[in-house]
């Protein structure tokens, strides 16, 4: 069925003591196909059957979420109910993460979440903010007036280099590029996660997957041989690892070699991939609304005049900060969160059978005309009175008890580096580049966003 077509509209009726409307898609492979031939397209689409929408990927059964109400009870007041959604368990993402924050589920997440959770207090996760402005200042010290550059490139590699100094307190700078390449190719494989392919290329020893386990197995061995480094030396070097090889539960215990690799494997990726992906989305924006663009230049002069920014400027930096999350509101990094049902329960009105998998879309919800005015205008003022009302209109860090640790960290660092370089530098866009969105684990730039570099002192 063409989703296009026959859409009842949301004010219909509909039977919510059975299953929710939705496409019926193929009798075989489901609405697999339309999903992958344009998926940020169908699951906008699927919206017009209403807030809760049956869909069907072969055998899986799973829930698109589009009311706020319904995707607070997913994550936050009925979220007991459910676990990580089933594409976060494939032996990919597994090999990559492994039984991190990210993947992890019960007692054990809650005992690492309680360890981790230290390493992120704000007081902690402040001081790494002469850090942040230190790397940016070195990263922008050689760009030249009509240069042209990939910022979705350049972004990657400073957020890469930040997130190992204040990770690991390791300069990364000569093998940046390569360890890029190395995440850049790891991500590729799940931009076909609802294929055939990735069935096999998961589950079968094929081509893609040897080559994806030899890259993880290089970036293991990297982790590993720093984790042995540090505990050799005992030494406090004031970084996240240090924190995480100090902290204990309540029992005395400390996390394992294992253990370690996987919290450090999540915040490798989640703390570099999610704040390069805003930081290039808000240039982007930026370069296509000059009004918006000149208030952000404005806001820099009076709050800095010249100088460097640094943690007790973010309060004034009011402005930069609203660009950031709508920004991630247009352009969210995460743009779908997914959940499993572990036993029969019920959203929306509708029953829930054990095993459904649910997701909700950020790119979807934060674009939904019933919570924003004008919801694909770039409009950064729309912030100047905090967040949106209701709550779960806007979830780009996800929510409830798994809300992303790192949010204080993510938002410090985008605000800041577009503070510093934006002080030095305005971009236009490359007219022989068009920008496309790429939905893979996150919401990539297909082809980067190629700009010309001009100064502004």
């Amino acid at each position: 069925m063409n989703t296009a077509e026959a859409l009842p509209t949301r004010k219909q009726e509909v039977n919510r003591a059975g299953t929710p409307p939705g496409p019926k898609g193929s009798l075989i492979m489901g609405v697999m196909r339309e999903f992958n031939r344009d998926t940020l397209g169908f699951v906008t689409r699927c919206r017009d059957y209403g807030d809760v929408v049956h869909t069907r990927f072969l055998w899986v059964h799973a829930y698109f979420l589009y009311n706020p109400s319904d995707i607070e009870s997913l994550l936050t007041t009925n979220a007991k109910s459910y676990r990580k959604a089933e594409s976060l368990r494939s032996p990919f993402f597994h090999r990559l993460v492994g039984n991190g924050l990210v993947t992890s589920e019960g007692d054990f997440w809650r005992r690492q979440r309680r360890l981790a959770q230290p390493a992120f207090h704000r007081q902690r996760i402040s001081s790494y903010g002469d850090v942040m402005v230190q790397y940016a200042q070195r990263a922008i010290a050689s760009w030249k007036d009509g240069e042209r550059r990939d910022l979705a490139r350049d972004m990657t590699r400073l957020t890469l280099e930040i997130v190992v100094k204040t990770l690991f307190n390791s300069d990364v700078s000569n093998d940046a590029d390569h360890i890029g390449e190395i995440l850049s190719g790891l991500v590729k494989p799940f931009a076909s996660q609802a294929t055939l392919k990735w069935i096999a290329d998961n589950r079968l020893p094929t081509p893609g997957h040897r080559r994806y386990f030899r890259a993880v197995s290089e970036i293991d061995r990297i982790v590993f041989r720093i984790i042995a480094e540090r505990r050799a030396s005992g030494y406090d070097e004031g970084d996240l690892l240090s924190m995480l090889l100090q902290a204990q539960d309540d029992d005395g215990t400390r996390m394992s070699d294992a253990q370690l690799r996987d919290e450090v494997m999540t915040l490798f990726l989640a703390g570099h991939e999610t704040t390069a992906l805003a930081l290039s989305w808000s240039w982007y924006l930026l370069a296509t609304h000059p009004q918006a663009e000149q208030k952000f230049h404005a806001e820099l002069e009076e709050v800095l005049g010249g100088r460097a920014p640094n943690v007790s400027d973010l309060p004034k930096l009011k402005y930069t900060e609203m660009i950031t999350k709508e920004a991630m509101r247009l352009y969210p990094p995460a743009y779908a969160v997914g959940r499993e049902a572990i036993e029969e329960t019920e959203i929306g009105g509708y029953r829930v059978p054990k095993g459904t998998q649910l997701f909700a879309f950020q790119w979807v919800t934060h674009r939904d005309p019933r919570y924003f005015d004008e919801p694909d205008a770039f409009k950064p003022e729309r912030w100047s009175n905090g967040d949106p009302s209701p709550k779960y209109a806007y979830f780009p860090f996800g929510g409830g008890p798994r809300q992303c640790i790192g949010n204080y960290f993510a938002m410090m660092e985008i605000v800041l580096l577009l503070a510093t370089i934006g002080q030095r530098f305005r971009f236009k866009l490359d007219p022989e580049h068009r920008v496309e969105v790429l939905p893979v684990l996150s919401l990539r730039p297909k082809t980067g966003i190629k700009v010309i570099i001009e100064p502004r002192i």
